[in-house]
């Protein structure tokens, strides 16, 4: 079985960084682009950074320059650097990963649990 476990959440206040992590855990062959989203109450969920395989990034003008996108694939694992975080910024943010389980197997899409970020004013 395979899972995405996201860690890093909290209570910053504004001005202030955090460091989301996601990593996934099991039988894992091969991980390919990843992203991470978020979703306010009452807000439809945003994507928020998208890394691919090769490193390639990209990002929404409400975090491009604040938010930092990367990954580590020896560790499978992502990672999300939120800096000059804004209240506006409060969400769950949740990771999400193409991955397949085994060599020449399907490519399955994953999500984590999700996390929660707050941001104080």
């Amino acid at each position: 079985q395979v899972q995405l476990v996201e860690s890093g959440g909290g209570l910053v206040q504004a001005g202030g960084s955090l460091r989301l992590s996601c990593a996934a855990s099991g039988s894992v062959f091969g991980i390919g682009a990843m992203r991470w989203y978020r979703q306010a109450p009452g807000k439809q969920r945003e994507l928020v950074a998208t890394i691919t395989t090769s490193g390639s990034t990209n990002y929404p003008d409400s975090v491009e320059g604040r938010f930092t996108i990367s990954r580590d694939n020896a560790k499978n694992t992502g990672y999300l650097q939120m800096n000059s975080l804004k209240p506006e910024d409060t969400a769950v943010y949740s990771c999400n990963a193409d991955l397949r389980r085994r060599a020449w197997g399907p490519w399955g899409t994953y999500w984590g649990q999700g996390t929660q970020v707050t941001v104080s004013s």
